[in-house]
């Protein structure tokens, strides 16, 4: 990793052979390399009035800062010019790598936490402090401090994340629009990420909710979900829990949960079901065991159902065998009616998988961790016969 240029902030941060010293100091320089003397407004008192009187000091004169460097960014974002000017939530994840000297640090850190990170944007330009808004020159030049810019006197980035994986003392958040390599110097929890429990819907039970939107956000991840499609339950006593119709599962927020009645499907909740409610409610009402419910359109999987290829149970491997003979396929009836309903209810109960021909994939299970894993498994098996 190339050296970081042009850090001038007190850091001195020991890091490992291979990363070099990150050395900032508290002093403010000019292009010329001179000690830079500002005008600063002072509260005096006395015979001013405690009228704000013009003051000139050196800024370095004032107390030292020395941050500490606590982890570094991996991105496949190489240049300045290969980060998006807003905020992208398309982009792919990211990893933290965390410093081993702040490990007790980061032990409470979870999968789906909601972080603020702070990152040192090392190659921000320090002397700028105005600038056309997303790098657009025809829009009017702006103070620095209105927009999301690099470059500043103080280049600290702030990115608010969720959590998607950890591997001991590396962490996969997103989104995270850095380049590769940059530091990060804290991590904080992001509290108005939050969805706590008086924001969900009041039959909703919020260990229910957040189970519905973490599934949610990792089956995007990983291209489960695409745009609107798709739909996730879980069973909740007498009620199911439903994602509403019309929500991006990747964005999911306590607004989007619908809640009906099991037994006579009828509407608990302002929010609107699913349109394939009916899928749910069958699985539910035929097999006893379910409690969460996954619906997909994973991609390699209907690309393999079209192309002919048969079943997972030709592919030459041990997992294969295993998860194929978990799944069923079921006649192509037209989505959302009482039709589809019936025929998935039916199947669940002698198989945990049901693909539906020309729609999807439904799997469930005695948690949400098992309805997801199945999907992704039997994605992952699908991509396989799909190369050979």
């Amino acid at each position: 990793m190339r050296a970081l240029r042009g850090l001038r902030f007190g850091i001195s941060q020991a890091l490992p052979p291979a990363m070099p010293q990150y050395k900032l100091r508290s002093e403010m320089h000019d292009a010329a390399g001179r000690p830079v003397r500002r005008k600063v407004r002072r509260l005096t008192g006395g015979s001013t009035g405690g009228r704000f009187v013009p003051a000139t000091e050196n800024i370095h004169q004032g107390p030292s800062m020395n941050p500490s460097i606590v982890g570094i960014v991996r991105s496949h974002l190489r240049t300045r010019e290969e980060c998006p000017k807003y905020g992208d939530t398309d982009l792919p994840p990211v990893w933290i790598e965390i410093m081993p000297e702040f490990e007790p640090a980061a032990t409470d850190l979870q999968i789906g936490d909601a972080v603020v990170v702070l990152t040192w944007m090392h190659q921000g330009d320090r002397s700028v402090l105005r600038c056309h808004p997303r790098g657009n020159r025809d829009l009017p030049m702006r103070g620095i401090f209105s927009t999301r810019s690099p470059d500043r006197p103080t280049p600290i980035g702030m990115h608010n994340v969720r959590i998607t994986g950890r591997e001991g003392l590396r962490l996969q958040v997103h989104p995270l629009e850095v380049i590769d390599g940059t530091p990060v110097i804290d991590i904080k929890p992001d509290n108005s990420a939050d969805p706590g429990r008086e924001e969900f819907p009041s039959l909703v039970n919020p260990d229910t909710g957040r189970a519905i939107i973490e599934a949610g956000r990792d089956g995007w991840l990983r291209g489960l979900f695409a745009g609107f499609n798709g739909n996730i339950s879980m069973r909740q006593g007498s009620r199911v829990v439903i994602t509403a119709t019309g929500s991006a599962k990747g964005h999911l927020s306590p607004r989007d949960l619908a809640v009906v009645d099991l037994e006579s499907g009828n509407a608990l909740s302002s929010a609107q079901a699913s349109s394939e409610l009916s899928v749910h409610l069958e699985i539910y009402r035929n097999q006893p065991a379910a409690q969460a419910i996954v619906h997909t359109h994973p991609p390699k999987l209907i690309a393999l159902s079209l192309r002919g290829k048969g079943s997972l149970l030709q592919l030459p491997l041990y997992e294969g065998q295993v998860f194929a003979a978990k799944l069923t396929r079921i006649p192509s009836e037209i989505p959302g009616t009482p039709e589809l309903g019936e025929s998935a209810g039916q199947a669940a109960r002698y198989f945990q998988a049901v693909f539906m021909d020309d729609h999807g994939l439904v799997c469930w299970g005695g948690s949400m961790t098992q309805a997801l894993g199945l999907s992704e498994e039997l994605e992952s098996l699908a991509a396989i016969a799909l190369a050979r």
